[in-house]
């Protein structure tokens, strides 16, 4: 059955191909972008492959496009799929906590404000289905990303909450948590850092950080993204899966160790 679907931060990346994916299969997708310019950006693109999406501007930061958006489509969605994010990067001993409030307003704040409109709708007619987008970051750590990771912490206690809250009500919560794919956002986070880092007065030493920069944002470790577009796209769907969506699923002996470790280290 066709349904009608809101997605965030979908002019690039997974967002955007999870949008792509969904209007190939026939549902109704609302595609949002940060700015008007992406908006027709996303909407030519759409056209040119001959799919049908309707674009429309939604800074999840600004209220007065989040109360637009949910006037104009908050009758009519039955999913709503909050994926827009920011990351930034840094040693968290030195990083401007600023730039952690920053992330945590769009990651976290913003993104509450966003969904919490359709959460209420959908609980008062008993029906609807809110989507996280997080990360294998939102329980897992990775050195000089903890303005990120962070934030997809308390994205996981904030999806977790919901889902217990509305499931008597009727209404599906979920997390989709990505590994890393190689779209151009991992990259784009760790160059935050060279907004601020200087060696020369960091007590941090490049070497350490160029190390897990090399890693996270090189080729060896990022993957082909269509398989987790495909992913999403089948659980945002969906009528029924599971809470929570690791993907790849290899991943998820990975966290498991790591959860595991931590209750036994020692320092």
């Amino acid at each position: 059955m066709s349904k009608t679907i809101l997605i965030t931060g979908a002019g690039t990346g997974l967002g955007k191909g999870a949008a792509f994916e969904l209007a190939k299969q026939g549902h109704r997708v609302i595609a949002t972008t940060h700015g008007a310019e992406g908006a027709k950006t996303l909407k030519a693109e759409a056209d040119a492959l001959g799919l049908t999406l309707e674009t429309v501007k939604l800074d999840i930061t600004s209220a007065e496009d989040r109360q637009a958006a949910f006037d104009r489509f908050g009758a009519d969605v039955d999913v709503v799929v909050a994926n827009a994010a920011i990351g930034d990067t840094g040693p968290i001993a030195e990083v401007d906590v600023n730039r952690i409030r920053n992330v945590f307003e769009t990651n976290v704040f913003s993104t509450v404000e966003f969904v919490q409109p359709y959460a209420q709708a959908f609980a008062r007619g008993g029906r609807g289905k809110v989507v996280f987008v997080s990360s294998i970051a939102g329980f897992l750590t990775f050195p000089y990303l903890a303005p990120y990771t962070a934030s997809k912490h308390a994205l996981e206690a904030i999806a977790e909450l919901m889902r217990e809250e509305l499931e008597p009500m009727g209404v599906q919560v979920a997390t989709l948590n990505p590994g890393a794919y190689r779209t151009g956002f991992n990259d784009r986070m760790y160059d935050k850092m060279d907004e601020w880092y200087d060696p020369a007065t960091s007590i941090t030493p490049p070497e350490a950080i160029r190390k897990v920069r090399d890693l996270f944002a090189g080729d060896e470790l990022q993957m082909d993204p269509q398989p987790m577009i495909d992913k999403m796209a089948e659980v945002i769907a969906a009528d029924n899966h599971k809470f929570r969506t690791v993907f790849p699923e290899e991943a998820i002996k990975d966290v498991v160790e790591y959860q595991q470790k931590h209750w036994t280290l020692e320092i």
